[in-house]
């Protein structure tokens, strides 16, 4: 299931402080073999089961950086939107994403400096009430100064 707010552009000129977007993701077992395909990351934490039953997570989880790429997600489609462009990311992982969970990536815009037309943005996403990530991203938001 994947519920993705409204998908476009939010130039710097509409931007405010406070806005938020999100979108809701099931994380299956085809994502995480894709993941790993194009990642080349095939930890058996994340392929095998027999392997993660004996970790600390007691099974498979997802690559911590398929759940980031969902905060990318949001950012490149919704807030600000096609033709942002990212200058950094932070990323502190707090719990594991398993398959089958529904993860919900969010972003709200923390800071704008409309000079340099970059906007701060806090991330985080969340399996039900449990933080499974939470960052900070920095983006070069669009402009219709510079269609």
């Amino acid at each position: 299931m994947l519920d993705n707010m409204p998908r476009g552009t939010i130039c710097i000129e509409d931007l405010e402080i406070g806005m938020k977007r999100d979108l809701l993701k099931v994380v299956t077992d085809r994502d995480i073999e894709l993941f790993a395909e194009v990642s080349t990351d095939h930890n058996p934490v994340h392929m095998d089961d027999d392997y993660a039953h004996d970790t600390i997570f007691e099974g498979r989880i997802a690559h911590g950086m398929l759940t980031a790429g969902l905060i990318s997600a949001v950012i490149g489609e919704q807030l600000p939107g096609h033709g942002t462009v990212y200058l950094g990311q932070t990323l502190k992982f707090m719990a594991p994403v398993r398959p089958g969970d529904m993860v919900r990536a969010e972003v709200e815009v923390t800071a704008i400096d409309h000079a340099k037309r970059r906007v701060t943005l806090a991330t985080h996403c969340a399996v039900g009430k449990t933080v499974v990530l939470k960052g900070e991203a920095t983006v070069l938001a669009p402009s219709r100064k510079f269609d």
